[in-house]
Parts: C-alpha cells; structure tokens; sequence
C-alpha cells in the first residue's frame, strides 16, 4: 500500500507524518507491506530539505527525515492508494487537480484518524516555535497510531 501526505509547502507537517509513518511501520517490521512520501499543494519549497525546525524536532523525538520537498500532481493521485491532507485547505486544494473527484474515497484527513481530534487540523507550526512544532509531532504521532490500526 502506498500512503501520500499532504500539506502546504512540504516542509513541516507532511514529511514530520511521513517520517512517522515509516518509522512506526519499520517497528513493526511491515517495511514490504507499505510506501509513504508527501507533498505539498503549493510550489513553494519544491528541492528544499524540510524545515531545520521540522528536522531538530524529530531528531529530538527518535524519527530521522529524509526528504526533499515535492509539488502534488494528478498522477499522485492516480498512483497511491491512500491520500491523507494535514488540514481541510490542503484537501480542498487538492480536489482542484484534474480529475481528483474520481480518486475522493481514497482521500482523507490526518486527524480522521486521532482518537481526541477528530475533525480538527493539524495546525501549521511555520510561524510559531519549538512548542508549536512539538505539538505537531505530538498530533501526528497519536494519529499516526490510529492510522495503522485502521491500515
């Protein structure tokens, strides 16, 4: 299975969850079973690293990043089998890609999957500091959990 994350500039929320995802997946030893990258809805940051906040924060939490920053496209959504949007902006932009309505029921959001969030967003942490950014991995790894356990 081939899971994508989703945010704005693919620099903080979505490669944080994708380095979650993978490092939860490889405890459990499932590394053949499942695929996970991310991108971003906008063209901002696209060949960046993440954000070295993104980076410090996971370091401090045991989760190791490789990624380098990528824009969504259409074919994303034809090639993996979950899609999963860090907030509702980043879902509603990804439903004006062509012909996105077609691939919706694999689309969801991150916190769908949070047993005492669900229906929020997880909240953008670019603007605000170490708190901020721990909260987001604090966020993500609790879903992340409900995220398996539905896989």
């Amino acid at each position: 299975m081939k899971v994508l994350f989703i945010c704005l500039g693919n620099i903080c929320r979505s490669p944080l969850a994708e380095a979650i995802f993978l490092h939860k997946i490889k405890e459990k030893g499932w590394e053949s079973r499942f695929q996970a990258d991310s991108r971003g809805t906008a063209n901002y940051h696209v060949g960046h690293p993440p954000d070295p906040r993104t980076i410090k924060n996971a370091a401090k939490n045991g989760i190791q990043i490789n990624h380098v920053a990528q824009q969504v496209s259409p074919e994303d959504l034809r090639d993996f089998d979950l899609i999963i949007s860090m907030d509702e902006s980043n879902y509603s932009n990804i439903l004006r890609l062509k012909n996105a309505l077609l691939y919706q029921d694999k689309m969801h959001l991150m916190r769908d999957y949070d047993p005492i969030g669900k229906g929020k967003d997880v909240p953008d942490p670019y603007y605000g500091g170490e708190k901020d950014f721990q909260n987001v991995f604090e966020i993500l790894e609790r879903s992340m959990d409900g995220l398996i356990s539905y896989l």
